[in-house]
């Protein structure tokens, strides 16, 4: 069954070091996308995902702006991050995994995503929505995202590890 992305109920947020000694916290405010998914059978659900990077919010101007610069992002270049699964595999009624295709900038690199579904809730006007978090860790490097400066101290002012939390509500359709 097809579902739609509800982008006022869904946050995509990021953390990754800073200076080895802290975690910088971020979220894209501009996700959408659609979903199939299949309540009987979930491993035949679908995931197709759209993130505008310009949307990327760190709290800090400087930074954002950075973050969108040929450095990271390059969001003139390439203004979405988008994410499309090739399979799913259930591990329990509530847990899963969803294996797709992350796009970043140029490169496209298989990740996958620890997923928890909360259920389904009927709102007040009648709509069917439902509920899950996902997480996952990538490597920023793997996907060009390479720009560093070493630190004095030792170590690095960016860190590798970028970590990923998605926590997206859904709307049946028709």
């Amino acid at each position: 069954m097809a579902w739609q992305i509800d982008p006022a109920h869904t946050r995509v947020t990021f953390s990754a070091r800073h200076m080895m000694i802290s975690n910088v916290h971020g979220q894209f405010a501009t996700v959408a996308g659609a979903v199939e998914f299949d309540e009987q059978d979930p491993v035949r659900s679908a995931v197709d995902v759209q993130i505008e990077a310009a949307s990327i919010d760190t709290g800090e101007p400087q930074r954002d702006a950075h973050l969108k610069s040929a450095d990271f992002l390059n969001v003139e270049v390439f203004p979405y991050i988008h994410f499309k699964s090739t399979r799913v595999e259930q591990i329990d009624e509530s847990h899963g995994r969803i294996i797709g295709d992350l796009a970043i900038r140029d490169v496209t690199k298989e990740v996958v995503l620890d997923v928890e579904y909360a259920g389904q809730a009927k709102s007040p006007w009648g709509m069917v929505s439902a509920g899950f978090t996902a997480r996952t860790k990538i490597n920023r490097k793997d996907f060009g995202l390479t720009w560093n400066v070493a630190l004095e101290t030792g170590g690095w002012l960016v860190g590798d590890t970028v970590n990923i939390a998605i926590e997206v509500e859904i709307i049946q359709q028709g």
